[in-house]
């Protein structure tokens, strides 16, 4: 080979690696950006939820009752014009009559429905049509047992779990699950192959997460146990879903608030997450702190 055969091939060789460099990061910067208000699986259940969701029941519920129902309902639209389709509600909550006239007029096969039976009603596919009735919908996405602090929750609440599977055959719920206020009853939902979602209380602070004691009020003071049980959903494929991201309302300090959703948005264990707000400026806030979280975990 001559010289000026060899330089020249040397010259499209490095012009070549230069343009793969290039296009290289030219794809990285073309990926998506994840978002906030992305639509993301629920674990392999086959539906999809916006990553940020809209709790109604702080305090019970009791913070967004204070709104009157106007004020409600237009804090719901509020949270769908800005992407936000996942609402969470509760039979238990001041908010749940309220549900079906805010999402009146929204095109209902957007939005992610979550709500929740509490107890062991007598009755149990009359209870679950109830919620049907008041949000004024032919179906649940998402239904689940509420509150359970019990090891042996899945064997005291047989006939309510029954009730559910007879509910999804019917095609009035699309998934069924549950959420839980203690490490055993957290424990035994992972444990459980009727689990289809999780609701599941976490932030890096370990304020207001389950701990040992069976019973709702005497959370546990340390994360890594729940995150234990997560990733064994995770690993299962249920959806997982985390609340009390705000320490149920207790982070009043942007540094706080800053750290448990950065926590939470860096956990890929964790498929959405759910925040209760009573301001269209607090969920404004959690967008912009979301956002921010995933492009550095990009």
């Amino acid at each position: 080979m001559s010289r000026r055969d060899f330089l020249g091939q040397a010259a499209l060789l490095t012009g070549a690696v230069s343009l793969g460099s290039g296009q290289a990061r030219a794809a990285s910067s073309d990926a998506p950006r994840r978002t906030a208000v992305d639509q993301v699986p629920l674990g392999r259940t086959g539906l999809r939820i916006s990553r940020l969701g809209i709790g109604t029941g702080s305090n019970s519920g009791q913070v967004q009752f204070a709104l009157g129902a106007d004020g409600f309902h237009r804090l719901i639209r509020y949270a769908y014009d800005r992407g936000i389709t996942y609402i969470d509600a509760a039979q238990g909550y001041r908010t749940f009559e309220w549900i079906g006239g805010a999402i009146k007029g929204l095109p209902r096969e957007k939005l992610f429905l979550q709500t929740k039976v509490p107890g062991k009603p007598a009755n149990v596919l009359e209870a679950i049509d109830r919620h049907r009735k008041t949000f004024q919908t032919d179906y649940i996405d998402s239904l689940l047992i509420h509150c359970m602090v019990r090891g042996n929750w899945t064997e005291d609440m047989k006939r309510i779990m029954d009730g559910f599977e007879e509910a999804q055959q019917k095609q009035w719920i699309r998934l069924k699950g549950v959420s839980c206020h203690s490490l055993p009853a957290l424990r035994a939902a992972t444990e459980s192959s009727w689990t289809q979602v999780h609701l599941v209380r976490v932030n890096p602070q370990a304020k207001h997460v389950d701990g040992d004691t069976e019973s709702w009020n005497q959370p546990g003071n340390q994360i890594e146990p729940v995150l234990e049980q997560i990733r064994a959903m995770h690993a299962k494929g249920r959806g997982v879903i985390g609340m009390k991201i705000i320490g149920n309302g207790d982070f009043t300090q942007p540094e706080d608030r800053e750290k448990s959703i950065r926590f939470a948005m860096a956990c890929r264990e964790i498929d959405a997450v759910v925040i209760g707000f009573k301001s269209p400026a607090e969920i404004d806030e959690a967008i912009e702190r979301m956002n921010r979280a995933l492009a550095g975990t990009a």
